[in-house]
C-alpha cells in the first residue's frame, strides 16, 4: 500500500491563501478551536465457539486526537484550514489476540507499537454553503466514517455542503482513498467483505455521493441519497425522521429504505440488496424506550463501503444484522440519570433478534452446515451501554465507557465482547 498525496489541497492552500491581505486573517485565527482527545481504550472479543484460528481478540492502546479547526478568513469567499494529529500507542497484545482494529498488525500478525497519521482539509466558505478538501469524516446516510475504536477512519477527497435554500441541506462529496482506523496509510476503496459475500480483493478508484435533506416541518425531515463506487455498486436511500412532543414527553420514529445494485465493470458480481430499517420510540422523564424492524431483500447482503458503519439500526457491536434476506427485530431501554440528579451518567440496553439469513454466500463451516441441511440462518445479540462524563471542575470532559454484547449464531462463530474507554478532552 502507498499513501497517496492529498494532491487536491496544495492547489486549495495557494488559491485560498495566497491574496489574503494580514487583516484579513483576524476571524481565521480568532475564530479557532483546538482540542487534544486523550483516549485509552480496551478491547476483547472472545469467540466462544473455539474458532480454530484465534479464540479470541483482545488488545489494550492509548490514543490522542488533536483537533486544529481554523475559523474563516474575512470577506465575501473566507478560507480556512483544519487538522487532525493522531498518535495510537500499544500497551498490551500478542499474535494470537491481535485484529481488534485498534492497532494495525504485519504479516506476521504482531501489532505495531505505535501508528500515526495526519489529516489536512482546506474549506471555503461562501454564504450558507461550505467546501471542504482532504480529510473527510461524513456522518451520513451513505457515507458514515467509522469511529468506534482509538482513532478514527479519515478519507480523502471533497465535500460541498450547501443550506442556502431554506430548510434544505444539500450534499455533494467525492473521496478515492482512506485511512482505516487502524491505519497510517491511505488505501483504495474496497466493498464489506459480509462473510465472503463481496469481494475484498479488487478496490474502486472512487467513491460519489450526493444528498438531500429537507425540513418539511420542524420536527420532520425527509431525505434522499444517491452513492456509487464505482465499477463496483450503486446505491440509493430514503428517509424520513420525525420528532414531536406528545404529552410531557417526545415521540421519535425514523425509517431508512436502501436499494443497491451492481454498477460499471461488476468488479465484485452480483450486488442485490434492498433493505428497510426502522426505529420508534417515546421519551419520558429521563426514561427512553424503543423498538424497530429491519429486513433484507435480494440475492446478496447489504453492500456498504469497507470500514464505515452501516447506518442501519439493526447494528450492534459484534453484527450488523444485514445479510442476505435477514429479518431484524429490536429493542431498547435507556435511562439519563440526570433526572435523579447525577448528570452525566447514562445507561442503554438493546436486544436484537435475527433470522431467515440466507447461507449461499456465506464463507464459514456453520454456513456450509446450514447449506447442507437446507436450513437459514439465525442469531441474536443483547448489549449494554454504561457511559459517566463528569461535568465541572478540573477532570471536565473526562468519560468512562463500558460496552458489553453477548452475540450467538448458528452461521457464524459467536461471540462476548467488552470494551472499555477512558477518555478526556482538553480544549484550548
Amino acid at each position: 500500500m502507498t499513501t497517496r498525496p492529498h494532491r487536491y489541497l496544495k492547489t486549495a492552500l495557494c488559491v485560498a491563501l495566497a491574496p489574503c491581505a494580514p487583516s484579513a486573517f483576524a476571524d481565521f485565527v480568532g475564530d479557532g478551536k483546538a482540542a487534544l482527545e486523550l483516549r485509552n481504550f480496551y478491547y476483547s472479543r472472545d469467540f466462544r465457539d473455539g474458532t480454530p484460528s484465534q479464540s479470541k481478540r483482545e488488545e489494550w492502546a492509548q490514543g490522542f486526537i488533536l483537533n486544529l479547526q481554523s475559523g474563516f478568513t474575512e470577506g465575501k469567499v473566507g478560507f480556512g484550514l483544519d487538522a487532525i494529529a493522531m498518535l495510537g500507542l500499544k500497551l498490551d497484545s500478542s499474535p494470537d489476540r491481535t485484529g481488534t482494529g485498534l492497532l494495525p498488525r504485519g504479516t506476521d500478525k504482531r501489532a505495531e507499537d505505535d501508528y500515526s497519521k495526519l489529516s489536512l482539509t482546506a474549506k471555503a466558505r461562501l454564504a450558507k454553503s461550505e467546501l471542504r478538501i482532504g480529510g473527510l469524516n461524513p456522518v451520513l446516510a451513505l457515507m458514515s466514517s467509522n469511529n468506534s475504536r482509538l482513532l478514527p477512519q479519515v478519507f480523502n477527497g471533497g465535500q460541498l455542503v450547501s443550506r442556502d435554500i431554506d430548510a434544505l441541506t444539500v450534499t455533494l462529496g467525492r473521496v478515492d482513498s482512506v485511512k482505516q482506523r487502524d491505519s497510517s496509510n491511505s488505501e483504495d476503496l474496497t466493498a464489506t467483505s459480509q462473510f465472503g459475500g463481496y469481494s475484498t480483493k479488487v478496490s474502486s478508484d472512487h467513491y460519489t455521493y450526493a444528498g438531500l435533506d429537507y425540513q418539511v416541518m420542524p420536527n420532520l425531515i425527509l431525505s434522499y441519497h444517491v452513492g456509487e463506487l464505482e465499477d463496483i455498486f450503486r446505491r440509493d436511500y430514503v428517509g424520513l425522521k420525525l420528532n414531536a412532543p406528545l404529552g410531557a414527553g417526545k415521540v421519535f420514529a425514523e425509517m431508512r429504505y436502501f436499494d443497491a445494485r451492481e454498477s460499471g465493470r461488476k468488479l465484485v458480481g452480483e450486488v442485490d440488496n434492498r433493505t428497510f430499517s426502522s426505529n420508534f420510540g417515546y421519551s419520558l422523564a429521563g426514561h427512553t424506550l424503543s423498538a424497530g424492524y429491519q429486513k433484507g431483500w435480494g440475492d446478496t447482503a447489504f453492500a456498504y463501503i469497507a470500514g464505515t458503519d452501516t447506518y442501519l439500526f439493526g447494528e450492534m457491536l459484534v453484527s450488523t444484522f444485514s445479510l442476505a434476506n435477514e429479518r431484524a427485530l429490536y429493542a431498547g431501554y435507556g435511562y439519563d440519570f440526570a433526572t435523579m440528579g447525577v448528570p452525566g451518567l447514562t445507561f442503554n440496553l438493546r436486544y436484537v433478534k435475527g433470522d431467515d439469513v440466507d447461507p449461499a454466500n456465506i464463507n464459514t463451516s456453520k454456513a456450509a452446515e446450514l447449506r447442507a441441511l437446507g436450513e437459514e440462518g439465525h442469531e441474536w445479540e443483547r448489549s449494554t451501554d454504561i457511559t459517566y462524563v463528569v461535568q465541572s471542575g478540573p477532570l471536565k470532559n473526562f468519560s468512562l465507557r463500558w460496552r458489553n454484547a453477548t452475540n450467538r449464531s448458528n452461521y457464524a462463530d459467536s461471540a462476548d465482547e467488552n470494551r472499555l474507554i477512558a477518555s478526556y478532552v482538553i480544549n484550548f
